[in-house]
């Protein structure tokens, strides 16, 4: 009986009940509940590393692009090594690893 009048005093706080229960309403049931909120904070994240990972890559390929535009030897070498191009009086040799023969 000592137990039941303080339960009963907190129940009857109708400010109370109502706070208990739009905080029950707001973490669960909620268009925007706490979950919800976890999984777009997680997503915001991972859209931050991407955004840095590309930002950084942006700079090499513009430095590469630089590169390009005012270094003949940068030409140079891309042309003998992604297209195999060589000068009048070489001969080419390609060496390609056991697993790909």
């Amino acid at each position: 009986m000592k137990v039941i009048k303080p339960v009963l005093s907190i129940i009857r706080n109708k400010y109370l009940v109502a706070s208990i229960a739009f905080f029950v309403w707001m973490m669960c049931f909620d268009r925007n509940d706490f979950f919800e909120q976890r999984e777009r904070r997680q997503h915001l994240y991972k859209l931050q590393e991407s955004k840095e990972y590309f930002t950084l890559e942006i700079q090499k390929e513009r430095k590469f692009s630089q590169e390009l535009k005012n270094d003949p030897a940068v030409i140079e070498k891309i042309a003998r090594e992604k297209y195999l191009m060589k000068r009048d009086n070489e001969d080419l040799f390609i060496i390609l690893p056991a697993e790909e023969q």
